[in-house]
């Protein structure tokens, strides 16, 4: 779904994309990537990207996992923000075309800011200043509030005992976030005030997420199905892609602590057109509008986490990147060259853009480590990749994105963290891919494994109707 964000857009930022508009910077016949990251995500995006005629020369992360490192080059330079110019020399001495930024630390660090360098290089991600939304949720509700943005009420706090206070003021179940990046983690969903008082001592006495947690959001816990929402957005147009549903809990039937990601699917048959279109002009649109009265220019992936409540979409929490593990199911059906939309994104030019996604449904089921989420075992040998994907039969596939692997002794591929591979399976509908998905998922062994086999439960459990006639398609345009 295409859509032109122009609601409310000032003269001085016309002005801006007009002059972008005249000189457009088209992609290089041969393209020369950079990914900045080292995981699941990262993988996938990689996976995609070398199929892209346009592609020259690829290059990974200097930590990259082994899944990375076998479709392109290793960057030999640090990304340490200590590293600046010998980094931006590797840019240069390489010819890097299009930089690509897939975690959240290295977009609140600056990285786009850093290394954005039109026209000899473009990055895709945001600015410092338009990740803010991700890196300080305290500032992102503000942001919200301005715009009139439908979301969980909440207060932001730094002194334990005004937290203290104010949980015990209220008498509805919250839930308390820590406003700094905690990769998916800083997330305590209470059941009573017990809970809560737990959650926001051990963030504001104990240090449980270090400075990430120094200030924390205490919000009103809402109740209803959450979908994920990734949009593209180049300053002037949206196109939202396939909606995902994410399950972050690490215990069978949504039980345990949060984690990064256990599984997701796209498309969902909860994001309905109608549903989308609210989340297109309640939270898209009214979100880069106020960005832009702060003179913000977003370019790269706005990711709204969603719940779906009897009062309509709500937001919970907004991301400036791709999400994971919803990124390893959506390129498993994107469909057309991913090189270039992201380079028209980057370079303002995204309503140029052709994309679509594969019919029938994508399902990635992640493979973890003994321990996770808490302290994850590492260094165990894992076999079982080549099994898993033989599964895939002539109208289905599998795919194992890697996400935490590293090379062992005589060829040997180890873990190297606690979300190991992102078992990725496309079939004709949500049924048959969460079960392609957790049975090539109990092909991939090390010691300690585990993964959830009822990813998409939620949908499985209470509707029959097929996500191919209920679910969004990215494929369909309309002009807001």
């Amino acid at each position: 779904m295409q859509t032109n964000a122009n609601s409310s857009i000032d003269e001085q930022f016309n002005l801006s994309m007009s002059k972008s508009k005249s000189n457009p910077l088209p992609c290089p016949a041969k393209c020369n990537v950079f990914i900045a990251g080292s995981g699941g995500r990262e993988h996938a995006l990689a996976w995609k990207l070398k199929q892209s005629p346009r592609i020259g020369k690829l290059w990974v992360d200097p930590n990259a996992n082994v899944g990375l490192r076998q479709l392109g080059e290793v960057c030999p330079q640090s990304l340490d923000p200590k590293n600046k110019f010998h980094f931006k020399r590797f840019l240069e001495k390489e010819s890097i075309h299009l930089v690509v930024v897939g975690p959240e630390t290295l977009l609140a660090a600056g990285f786009a800011d850093e290394y954005h360098d039109p026209p000899n290089r473009l990055v895709f991600g945001p600015t410092k200043s338009a990740s803010k939304l991700e890196w300080d949720k305290s500032w992102c509700k503000q942001v919200l509030r301005s715009a009139g943005v439908p979301m969980a009420e909440g207060r932001s706090f730094t002194q334990l005992d005004a937290a203290l206070n104010y949980i015990k003021s209220r008498e509805d179940p919250l839930v308390i976030k820590a406003a700094g990046l905690c990769a998916g983690k800083g997330v305590t969903v209470c059941a009573n005030k017990e809970e809560a008082i737990a959650a926001a001592t051990a963030a504001l006495e104990k240090k449980s997420h270090g400075a990430a947690g120094e200030t924390i959001v205490i919000e009103e816990r809402l109740h209803g199905q959450e979908i994920s929402v990734l949009a593209l957005v180049d300053g002037k147009t949206i196109w939202m892609l396939d909606a995902c549903q994410d399950h972050k809990q690490v215990g069978e039937g949504d039980t345990g602590p949060n984690t990064g990601g256990m599984g997701a699917y796209s498309p969902t048959p909860l994001a309905t057109n109608e549903v989308l279109r609210m989340i297109e002009r309640d939270v898209l649109v009214p979100t880069l509008d106020a960005l832009r009265r702060e003179e913000i220019d977003f370019r790269g992936v706005l990711f709204a986490g969603i719940i779906l409540t009897h009062g309509g979409p709500k937001v919970l929490e907004l991301n400036c990147r791709f999400g994971d593990p919803e990124t390893q199911s959506l390129m498993a059906r994107w469909k057309g060259d991913l090189l270039e939309t992201l380079w028209l994104t980057a370079s303002g030019q995204l309503d140029q853009a052709t994309l679509s996604f594969e019919t029938g449904t994508s399902c990635c089921v992640v493979v973890c480590a003994d321990g996770y989420p808490a302290k994850a075992r590492v260094g165990d040998s894992i076999s079982g990749i080549d099994a898993a994907e033989n599964l895939g039969a002539t109208t289905q596939k599998v795919i194992c994105f890697h996400a935490a692997t590293a090379p062992g002794n005589a060829g040997t591929l180890v873990t190297s963290g606690g979300r190991v591979m992102g078992v990725t399976a496309v079939a004709a509908d949500l049924a048959h891919s969460s079960a392609l998905a957790t049975q090539a998922a109990g092909q991939i062994h090390f010691e300690g494994a585990f993964f959830r086999h009822d990813i998409g439960h939620r949908v499985l459990q209470k509707t029959s109707h097929s996500p191919s006639k209920s679910a969004h398609s990215a494929s369909e345009k309309s002009t807001h």
